[in-house]
C-alpha cells in the first residue's frame, strides 16, 4: 500500500509512505508502487490512542438513560427520563451528579419510579444506586447504594446489550487507533469479547500495568500499599489517584518498594506543587484528564475544596518540569473524542493550558508508555491517522472532523 503526496513530521516537503507487512517500509518522494491513497497534502499522524478508557461501559451507553446535569435539569425531568422506555423493564441510567436531585438512595429513587427496577450509575461510575424493585428483583436488601460493587452486581442484572461495534466505528472515525481500557478488575473474557474492536488494545490487569483502585475510605498505608505493588513487581503499576491523600499515600508507596519502568499516575486528580519535584523524581508518567475542570467547570466550584482546586488536572506545569504526561477519555465518564480533551487542553485559564502540539501528544505515545511519542519512521508499525488537511491548520482547529481515515497496521477501519 502507498499513502501518496502527506506531509509528515521530519520531511520539509509531502512525501509517500510505503506500507508493507503492517509497517513503514519506506518514506520519500516519488516512490514507485500501485494500491494508491491521495494524502492530498494532508498530515499523516500516528493513529490517536485512548490511554485510559472503559470500554464495556461506554459500548452499554447505547442502552441506557442519560442523566447527568447536561442531560436532565431538575427533579421532574429526572424521573421522566427514568419512567421512560417499556414497562417494567429494566432502567440503566447514567452520569448522575448530585447536583440534579441531590444524594440518592432506594428511598429517593422509590419516590419517583415505584414500580420498575431503576439503577443509576454515579458520573464518577464509582457508585450504583438502585430502588426497592431492583433489590427486589436481585434479591437484595440495604440502602440501594453500591460503592464500588460492580464486579460483584455483574451477577444480578439483566444482560446489557454493549454497541462495540459503534464504540470502534465512532473511535475509528476520529482517529483513535488504539485503547488502554483501564477497568480496575477486568471481567473474565473482557480481552475476547473486546477483540471485535478494529482498534489495537491493551487490557489493564491482563497487559500490563497492573490497575491498583485507591479510595479514600479504604486507603491503604503507604507500607501496605508497597507490599501489594511489591508482589506485582517486575510488572509496572497504573495507581488510581483522585485525591491529595491517595497521591502522597502512592507517592510514598512507590519510594518504599522503588518505581519500575511504565508505572503510572491515573488521573492525577489534585496533584499539589510540592509533590511535583517528588514525582519527577520517580520517573512516574501521569495519564490526566485535562477536559475535566472545562466540563465540570460548575461542580467542581462547589464539590472540590478550595485549597485543591489550584492543583486539579494539571498539565503545563508537570510538562514544564519534565514529568511523562499523556491523556485518556476516561469515557463514559468524559467525552469519548479525544480532540475536545485536547481542545480543553488548550483552552484552560488556570494555569495549565498547553500548546496545541503539546496537546496532540497526549494522544499520540506508546500504549505501555503513553508519554513516549510515536514517530512515523521506517520499521514502524503502521497505526496511521490521516487528515484533509496539513498539521498546522489541524492545530489551530483540534477538530475530529478533519480526520479522513484510520490504519492499524496499514489495514484501513475508517471511514469503512
Amino acid at each position: 500500500m502507498l499513502i501518496r503526496n502527506v506531509e509528515v513530521a521530519g520531511h520539509a516537503a509531502p512525501v509517500d509512505v510505503r506500507i508493507t507487512g503492517g509497517r513503514i517500509a519506506e518514506i520519500g518522494p516519488g516512490l514507485p508502487g500501485r494500491d494508491e491513497v491521495d494524502g492530498r497534502g494532508g498530515a499523516l499522524l500516528p493513529g490517536l490512542h485512548d490511554h485510559h478508557v472503559h470500554l464495556a461501559a461506554l459500548a452499554a451507553e447505547a442502552t441506557s438513560v442519560r442523566v447527568g446535569p447536561g442531560d436532565v435539569r431538575d427533579r421532574t425531568a429526572f424521573a421522566a427520563a427514568l419512567a421512560s422506555g417499556p414497562p417494567g423493564e429494566w432502567v440503566r441510567a447514567v452520569g448522575y451528579h448530585e447536583g440534579v436531585a441531590g444524594e440518592l438512595d432506594r428511598w429517593t429513587l422509590d419516590a419517583l419510579v415505584p414500580d420498575r427496577p431503576v439503577r443509576v450509575q454515579h458520573r464518577t461510575g464509582a457508585l450504583w444506586v438502585w430502588n426497592s424493585a431492583a433489590l427486589r428483583a436481585a434479591g437484595l436488601e440495604g440502602d440501594g447504594r453500591f460503592w464500588r460493587e460492580d464486579e460483584r452486581l455483574r451477577g444480578f442484572v439483566p444482560p446489557v446489550r454493549l454497541d462495540l461495534e459503534g464504540v470502534g466505528r465512532r473511535a475509528a472515525a476520529l482517529g483513535v487507533t488504539g485503547f488502554t481500557n483501564a477497568d480496575p478488575h477486568p471481567a473474565g473474557g473482557l480481552t475476547q469479547m473486546l477483540s471485535v474492536l478494529p482498534q489495537r488494545l491493551l487490557v489493564m490487569g491482563v497487559d500490563e500495568p497492573v490497575k491498583l483502585m485507591l479510595d479514600d475510605p479504604t486507603l491503604p498505608t503507604p507500607a501496605q500499599l508497597a507490599h501489594t505493588i511489591g508482589e506485582i513487581r517486575p510488572r509496572p503499576v497504573a495507581v488510581h489517584c483522585v485525591t491529595r491523600v491517595q497521591l502522597l499515600v502512592t507517592l510514598l508507596a512507590l519510594d518504599e518498594v522503588g518505581p519500575a519502568d511504565g508505572d503510572r499516575i491515573e488521573h492525577g486528580s489534585v496533584i499539589p506543587a510540592e509533590t511535583i519535584p517528588w514525582l519527577r523524581r520517580l520517573g512516574v508518567t501521569v495519564v490526566t484528564q485535562p477536559h475535566f475542570p472545562v466540563e465540570r467547570a460548575a461542580a467542581y466550584a462547589t464539590d472540590v475544596d478550595a485549597d485543591d482546586r489550584p492543583h486539579l488536572y494539571r498539565c503545563r506545569t508537570l510538562t514544564e518540569a519534565g514529568i511523562p504526561l499523556a491523556a485518556g477519555t476516561d469515557a463514559p465518564y468524559g467525552t469519548p473524542d479525544p480532540w475536545a480533551v485536547m481542545r480543553a487542553a488548550t483552552e484552560r485559564d488556570d494555569g495549565e493550558r498547553l500548546q496545541p502540539e503539546a496537546a496532540l501528544r497526549l494522544f499520540t505515545g506508546e500504549p505501555q508508555h503513553p508519554a513516549r511519542t510515536r514517530r512515523l519512521a521506517v520499521g514502524a508499525v503502521a497505526d496511521l491517522c490521516l487528515l484533509h488537511v496539513p498539521l498546522r491548520a489541524a492545530l489551530d482547529a483540534l477538530s475530529g472532523e478533519l480526520v479522513r481515515a484510520a490504519y492499524v497496521s496499514g489495514r484501513r477501519i475508517a471511514p469503512a
